[in-house]
C-alpha cells in the first residue's frame, strides 16, 4: 500500500464517533478487512462501525461493519482500481470483476449504494458525490463525514 493511501475506521459509541487509523497494507482477502478494523477499534459486539479508505485522487471505498450482519461496502470507481491491488480487494468485496482494460466509460460506482442511507446520506446522495465532476476522494469523504458527524474525527486523522 502506497503512502497516498489513507484508511481509517470509525466507531459510533453514545458520546459520537471515534476513530483510528488502520493499517490495510497486509490484507490479502476481504475478510483481513474487518479484522483490522475490529482489533483497531477494540470492538466487542454489536457496535457499528465504518471503515474509510481512500487512494491518491483515484478511488474511495467505505465499508460497514455491525456484529455479525454480513458487512456492507460502497466503491466509488470499479476502473481506478485494475492497478491496486487493495482495489481489487475491494472490487470482489463489492462483487465487481475488476476491468483490466479500463475502458474509459467514466466513473462506474459498485456495491451497496444503501450502505449510509439510515445514518443520513442517501444512496442518490452517494452516487451524486462519487460522480461529482471535480470532486476528490479526500473531499468526498470530508462531506459524508461531516453529514454522518465524525469530520472532526476524519481530520484529526489525516
Amino acid at each position: 500500500m502506497a503512502s497516498n493511501t489513507f484508511s481509517a475506521a470509525f466507531v459510533r459509541t453514545s458520546g459520537g464517533w471515534t476513530g483510528a487509523e488502520v493499517d490495510l497494507r497486509d490484507a490479502e482477502i476481504v475478510d483481513d478487512f474487518g479484522d483490522a478494523v475490529i482489533e483497531t477499534l477494540g470492538l466487542t459486539g454489536d457496535e457499528l462501525a465504518l471503515l474509510c479508505v481512500e487512494v491518491e485522487d483515484e478511488w474511495f471505498a467505505i465499508a460497514r461493519y455491525r456484529g455479525e450482519d454480513e458487512p456492507r461496502v460502497f466503491l466509488s470507481d470499479v476502473h481506478a482500481i485494475a492497478t491496486n491491488s487493495m482495489g481489487e480487494l475491494f472490487a470482489e468485496f463489492a462483487g465487481v470483476a475488476p476491468d483490466k482494460e479500463g475502458n474509459g466509460l467514466g466513473v462506474r460506482p459498485a456495491g451497496d449504494f444503501e450502505l449510509l442511507s439510515d445514518l443520513g446520506v442517501s444512496s442518490e446522495e452517494l452516487l451524486e458525490l462519487s460522480m461529482e465532476e471535480g470532486m476528490l476522494p479526500a473531499d468526498i469523504l470530508s462531506v459524508i463525514a461531516e453529514r454522518l458527524s465524525f469530520a472532526d474525527e476524519l481530520d484529526r486523522l489525516r
